[in-house]
């Protein structure tokens, strides 16, 4: 059996776990959503409630229960090297949009993948307060609500989401062609709205981690998609270093002029 069946296999097996375990951890964080839970800032500016730490306590639980030969990486979890040394590793964002879940918007998700080799082999979106799910095998195409996804054709217009500072670098002729899509908190969500359809493309600021899109990578990767960094290349997870440079997210030409704008930013 050729190796890349091989992988796929073991991530088949997977994907129902994780569709589980973040199903239930979305229900785990509708009971604090619109209810004030409580917050903390990390480093000072970002916030975390008390959701955030229930619904990663249940993933962590849960998964490693299953797995327990898998590596663990979480946002809401104390990195440990020790996860380097396993073959398989959970990238888990228990809730990404975190803001936007204590504004009271509803576009944020669980956000739950499986990564070898710094490639994610079944990723799952869980968005309660959509009522979506979103997931993806390798080869096996991208799906919400069990229905196939894909990327929006390409049209005189386009829309386009994400930093200001970023869109406004866009060549002119390719700014009178875009509509501005209002911005969404959640990155994995952004990037799933470009892999069904919703929204043209997305830039990505410098430092999104690996748990905010290694999930939404592959969905929007088998949706016909891509997720490129400066060099042209597709991000790498679960190694030793876990921040990411700007990135550009869409498909066929507007993305390869996305593309071009981020090489040309400084390191």
């Amino acid at each position: 059996m050729p190796e890349h069946d091989l992988t796929t296999a073991g991530a088949v097996e997977d994907l129902p776990l994780l569709r589980d375990a973040a199903r239930e951890a979305g229900i785990i964080a509708m009971r604090y959503f619109g209810n004030n839970p409580q917050v903390w800032l990390k480093g000072g500016t970002s916030p975390v409630s008390e959701a955030d730490h229930a619904a990663d306590a249940y993933l962590r639980e849960t998964l490693l229960s299953a797995r327990p030969d898998y590596g663990w990486l979480s946002e809401e979890t104390a990195d440990d090297p020790a996860r380097l040394s396993a073959r398989r590793t959970f990238v888990v964002d228990p809730i990404d949009g975190t803001r936007g879940f204590l504004e009271g918007q509803r576009t944020w998700c669980v956000s739950v993948a499986v990564v070898e080799q710094g490639r994610t082999l079944a990723g799952v979106l869980e968005c309660p307060a959509t009522e979506e799910t979103y997931w993806a095998l390798p080869g096996e195409g991208a799906f919400r609500n069990g229905q196939c996804i894909s990327v929006r054709k390409p049209a005189d217009m386009a829309e386009i989401s994400g930093p200001k500072p970023l869109i406004d670098l866009l060549p002119d002729e390719w700014l009178a062609r875009l509509k501005r899509a209002p911005y969404s908190p959640s990155l994995a969500y952004r990037l799933a709205m470009i892999a069904n359809g919703a929204l043209d493309a997305t830039f990505v600021k410098p430092n999104a981690h690996d748990w905010d899109i290694a999930a939404a990578d592959l969905i929007l990767r088998e949706a016909g998609g891509r997720l490129l960094d400066r060099h042209g290349r597709a991000p790498l997870y679960a190694g030793e270093v876990i921040r990411h440079g700007a990135l550009a997210a869409g498909s066929g030409e507007l993305l390869a002029v996305l593309a071009g704008v981020i090489a040309g930013l400084d390191a």
